[in-house]
């Protein structure tokens, strides 16, 4: 049976973005704003009750109070409501930072130290503050209470996740000598489908269909990269190719991949509690994950003894199978593949391992985040072999720097191998033609 390709033409976008605005650009008295918001927050901190009133009339309420006959503007007076309202009803100061889809990740160090990530930049961003060490906390607990943890001295580290897909990451004092530190990466709503990558330069079409039939061909991958490349956003696109009348096991520590197929059963590890007790370990999910009946099983990223269980599942008959791996490349992901399933106590021959992990995989694609911040897959390789002793890969898709701009970004190109992979004969077998298209011509031309 042939199958169609999700890969579409499309036409480039321009993507608007919305400047915050500081509390401190609406203030003309910066003294007075501090005042107001420091009354008015410790007012909400202390539990002060709406009682029988609105939240409308509440928020007014307190406005007057803290004003005591002062005058302000109607600007100022909105700025102050909105305010209070996400204090009560958000995450306080953070609110406008995760509405703004351009920003990728929120770093508080202090009350007056808050970094964002845009377009793969860190910057510091004046127009957020806190009031003091207590409100981050308290905007920390406001966080993770609802989700079932909770962040004290007992417990003063907690990784977790927001309704949308954000992964929070929080370490309180004694851990932390500077005070609550809170850390935010933002599920990336702008990036769901492949045409965003194709819009983003990550790939060109021609690696966006190989990748496309990969999946549908069952193939087993490994997505590699560093902190921050945007292994979890490929792993995310690339399980949205898996066909809707299958029954997908997804294994993470926190849940971020965010599939859409009706057939989707997440699972999530547990972290052992105050007594040592509870933990479930991503390998106990992973061998659990077998006797569910699943067609694919997507593990959101290998870091340990669970590779082994994972490498056994690809080896007996689960194919299509997707991760991720930390690594600076695909050698390097095999070699920590390796070392991984040597963590677990297998008195296993390397030699045989190599020969397992060969077995097992198909194809590595690994991602990076260039010096100009933005994110490439920069190769697509397959494993052909065993070569020296030694996991032979080759690679099918690359992009190779060529340069830098005046302003320090990057300039480069795509290439592709001009001879047919060895997983051509695999995925034309699975009635996939567009492999065809891409490999018919050495003269062929990149698009």
């Amino acid at each position: 049976m042939k199958t169609k390709s999700l890969v579409n033409e499309f036409e480039l976008e321009d993507v608007a973005k919305t400047p915050i605005i500081s509390d401190y650009e609406v203030f003309s008295d910066k003294k007075l704003l501090d005042e107001i918001r420091k009354k008015i927050i410790e007012n909400i901190i202390d539990n002060k009750g709406i009682n029988n009133n609105s939240l409308g009339e509440f928020i007014n309420d307190e406005i007057d109070i803290v004003l005591n006959g002062r005058d302000i503007t109607n600007l100022e007076r909105s700025h102050i409501y909105n305010m209070i309202d996400n204090e009560i009803n958000g995450y306080g100061p953070l609110n406008e930072l995760l509405n703004d889809d351009n920003i990728s990740e929120i770093m508080v160090n202090s009350p007056n130290e808050v970094y964002v990530e845009i377009d793969g930049k860190l910057l510091r961003d004046e127009t957020v503050s806190f009031i003091n060490q207590e409100h981050i906390l308290r905007i920390i607990s406001k966080m993770v209470q609802p989700l079932g943890k909770t962040i004290d001295a007992s417990t003063p580290m907690v990784d977790s996740r927001l309704p949308d897909g954000s992964r929070i990451n929080a370490i309180i004092p004694p851990l932390s000598v500077k005070g609550p530190i809170l850390t935010i990466r933002k599920f990336r709503k702008n990036l769901s489908s492949i045409d965003d990558l194709l819009r983003n330069g990550t790939l060109t079409r021609d690696m966006a269909l190989f990748l496309e039939s990969c999946v549908k061909a069952k193939m087993n991958m490994i997505v590699c990269g560093g902190t921050g490349s945007g292994k979890t956003t490929v792993l995310n696109i690339l399980s949205s190719f898996i066909s809707e009348d299958e029954r997908i096991i997804t294994i993470e520590d926190a849940a971020e991949l965010k599939l859409s197929q009706n057939h989707v059963i997440p699972l999530e590890t547990r972290r052992a509690n105050y007594d040592s007790d509870g933990e479930v370990t991503m390998r106990d999910l992973v061998r659990n994950s077998l006797r569910m009946r699943p067609d694919r099983i997507i593990v959101g990223e290998v870091r340990g003894m669970e590779a082994f269980d994972m490498l056994q599942a690809m080896n007996t008959g689960h194919e299509g199978s997707l991760t991720t791996l930390h690594a600076n490349g695909p050698i390097d992901a095999l070699n920590r593949l390796e070392t991984m399933v040597l963590m677990g106590n297998m008195e296993i021959p390397v030699l045989a391992i190599r020969d397992y992990i060969k077995n097992a995989i198909d194809i590595v694609v690994n991602v990076e985040r260039l010096t100009d911040g933005r994110r490439k897959i920069t190769s697509i390789n397959e494993i052909v072999g065993i070569k020296d002793n030694e996991i032979d890969v080759k690679e099918i898709f690359s992009f190779v720097q060529t340069g830098l701009t005046l302003n320090n970004e990057v300039i480069g190109e795509f290439k592709k191998v001009s001879t047919r992979p060895k997983v051509y004969q695999k995925i034309k077998s699975r009635g996939i033609d567009v492999i065809d298209e891409l490999f018919q011509s050495e003269k062929k031309k990149m698009r």
